[in-house]
């Protein structure tokens, strides 16, 4: 057991983990022995003898368990980023484990004790802003894991979130394996309308999958080109059904499971007094309750189902012009809404992307940093990284390394889907410094020659994973729970989305946005272009994001505890909503990942527009003082929303950036629905 690398103390630089002693096998024991040892360190706080005060109960809980997170991090970022069968193994065998070991600390009753005497004299123990946010999130988060629950239901609810745990794990597994395993082969006569940068990225894919020709896979950077540029309407077809049909194969279908997370989660909610899941779940957020999301939603819905009508219309033309059905289909869509936006706003995304090879949108993202918050970044070469793809960099301030960032940007079979921000440290100071350790996850399709080159979407994308890589890197708390990203998943989005509007700044992208092969300038005149196009397809976009969200919703909010049919379920949805079939949605409930995955956006898919608003009120801010890079503005920025993690209340935390709290207006307007 002393060999066990996970139970060592690692002298890598910046502590990262050894990635290449670690092997599969070493997680299991070395779980037993970290669950041990914290479960002893919350013994020995709730044995005290001296009287409970917030540094012997809130303080001291904040330093505890750090190996143990540490060794779950990297689990978890393991099976997420390059996973394989073994490491599934111990991803399926350990889930129950560490719910079991959750509700065992959660539901500690002589600790909770303490941690209630000390709660319950809050507002006279003279505590700081940031101690009195983490006295409440402790105290908070007991009370929803069951810590005031007595005899049967107590026993209940760790049963609930140890078989929750089972689920969801088998629920990510099942869509994994069906992105991984599928590739659309394609021989020389499928290959009409395909550009060039496609064509190689499909050709890399099928030499990383031995195949012959070429492939498309179920990553995004590959399937939506694919709609996209294809002429071959029945391989659109094909490659569209197997995109939108992921978790519901005969042999992996996660209907059923879906089913069972659902009839828990009520019956979980139900025992902390809540009629129903959306309700628990959305407490614990900024927006508070289920109506304030519908709220918000209310105002998107109809006018993006107007929107995207009027945008059919456009479609069926360019339809009409082509002789394509006048039925337009979801796998049409892309297609035609590509022709339309070349013939209306002369924008060729097989134009654009030449502009945006990844290399210089990496140091365009940096070069942002650095101008907004004084970072700086210096690649490092001698880091023994989890994979050839991944790449580190020391991020310094003020002459100060003060964390270290990983890029992994490149689609393979051994990684999910999508795109996310990760760390393998948080940042704190309670115990002694430690310095965040950042990732973030791309699916680009990386290029068999040359460079890899991003659409705009992509760009975007990089963007957004480097907004939460920023908010992890720049976290400046006292305490590793407050630290960012941890903080209420609806505004966990605000600083994520908000560094997308750097990637059209016009000094950024005349800097950095340059031709793959001439190294000219991205025009003044394509730039423009783009910004033109900014609302065209946004009602199909706002219909597809909104339909996924009202349907989370909608599922959560029954309080049926037997479980429904998923596909009757949703199919009563659309029809009741008004879903249009040629829009369809982001997610359909079989490979929802962002709900049944886990719980952290259960009820919670929202949170994308909630943040929006938050977002295009915060970035209208610059543009009103005439300079994305305002100091003032960008030390405010830093100060109250990059910096600050949970330490302080969002809603105030905002207003003391923007000086006043967030409206509507603005992300409607960016979104061309008003």
């Amino acid at each position: 057991m002393n060999a066990n690398p996970l139970l060592q103390d690692w002298t890598t630089p910046h502590q990262l983990p050894p990635f290449e002693q670690i092997c599969p096998e070493h997680f299991e024991p070395a779980f037993d022995a970290l669950f041990a040892e914290h479960l002893s360190q919350i013994d020995a706080l709730a044995a005290l003898t001296e009287p409970a005060s917030f540094a012997n109960t809130a303080a001291a809980f904040d330093r505890s368990g750090l190996k143990l997170e540490r060794a779950h991090l990297l689990l978890d970022n393991q099976t997420s980023s390059e996973t394989s069968p073994e490491l599934q193994e111990v991803e399926r065998r350990m889930a129950p484990k560490l719910a079991d070991h959750h509700s065992r600390i959660y539901m500690h009753e002589g600790f909770f004790a303490r941690l209630d005497q000390v709660h319950a004299q809050r507002d006279s123990l003279g505590l700081s802003e940031e101690q009195g946010q983490l006295l409440d999130l402790i105290h908070r988060n007991f009370v929803r894991a069951g810590a005031k629950l007595q005899g049967d239901d107590r026993q209940r609810y760790a049963e609930i979130v140890s078989r929750l745990a089972e689920l969801t794990t088998a629920f990510s597994q099942n869509v994994l394996a069906d992105e991984s395993e599928y590739a659309l082969q394609l021989g020389e006569a499928d290959l009409a309308g395909l550009p060039p940068f496609l064509l190689d990225a499909a050709r890399a894919a099928a030499e990383a999958r031995k195949l012959p020709g070429w492939a498309i896979t179920l990553s995004r950077s590959s399937i939506v080109p694919f709609l996209t540029f294809s002429t071959r309407r029945e391989l659109r077809e094909t490659a569209w059904r197997a995109w939108t049909g992921r978790g519901e194969h005969a042999e992996r279908d996660n209907r059923p499971m879906a089913k069972q997370i659902l009839a828990l989660r009520v019956e979980q909610a139900k025992l902390l007094g809540y009629a129903n899941f959306a309700d628990y779940a959305i407490a614990n957020r900024m927006a508070g309750t289920p109506a304030a999301v519908h709220a918000l939603m209310d105002q998107v819905w109809e006018p993006a189902k107007a929107r995207f009508e009027s945008e059919k219309a456009m479609l069926r033309e360019e339809a009409a012009k082509l002789g394509e059905p006048a039925d337009i289909q979801p796998w049409d869509w892309f297609h035609l809404a590509e022709k339309v936006r070349i013939a209306r706003y002369a924008l060729d995304d097989a134009e654009i992307k030449p502009y945006f090879g990844l290399d210089n949108m990496i140091a365009a993202m940096f070069d942002v940093a650095g101008r907004l918050f004084g970072l700086g970044f210096s690649e490092r070469h001698d880091l023994k990284l989890y994979h050839p793809d991944v790449r580190a960099w020391d991020v310094s301030r003020g002459g100060k390394v003060i964390g270290l960032f990983l890029g992994d940007n490149y689609a393979r079979q051994s990684k999910r889907g999508g795109a996310w921000m990760s760390v393998y440290r948080y940042q704190a100071r309670n115990g002694g410094e430690a310095q965040p350790i950042v990732v973030n996850n791309n699916n680009f399709a990386k290029a068999g020659h040359g460079q890899t080159l991003l659409s705009f979407d992509d760009v975007r994308t990089l963007f957004h994973e480097f907004g939460h890589g920023l908010h992890g890197m720049l976290s400046d708390v006292e305490y590793r729970l407050l630290a960012s990203p941890n903080c209420p998943w609806d505004y966990v989005e605000l600083p994520s989305q908000l560094m997308e509007n750097w990637a059209l700044v016009p000094e950024v992208l005349e800097k950095h946005a340059r031709h793959a092969e001439t190294g000219a300038a991205i025009p003044a005149e394509l730039v423009a272009k783009i910004k033109a196009a900014r609302h065209f397809n946004q009602g199909f976009e706002t219909v597809r994001y909104a339909a996924s969200t009202l349907i989370d919703l909608a599922l959560h909010e029954r309080d049926d505890a037997e479980g429904i049919d998923i596909a009757a379920f949703e199919a009563a949805e659309r029809e009741r909503l008004g879903i249009p079939p040629a829009a369809g949605m982001n997610h359909r409930p079989p490979h929802f990942g962002h709900i049944f995955s886990d719980d952290a956006y259960a009820a919670g898919y929202y949170v994308y527009m909630w943040a929006e608003v938050l977002e295009a009120e915060a970035f209208a801010a610059f543009e009103e003082a005439g300079d994305p890079f305002d100091p003032q503005l960008a030390d405010k920025l830093y100060r109250h929303i990059y910096s600050a993690g949970d330490a302080r209340e969002q809603r105030a935390a905002f207003r003391a950036f923007r000086g006043r709290d967030p409206r509507a207006e603005a992300m409607l307007k960016n979104r061309g629905l008003l």
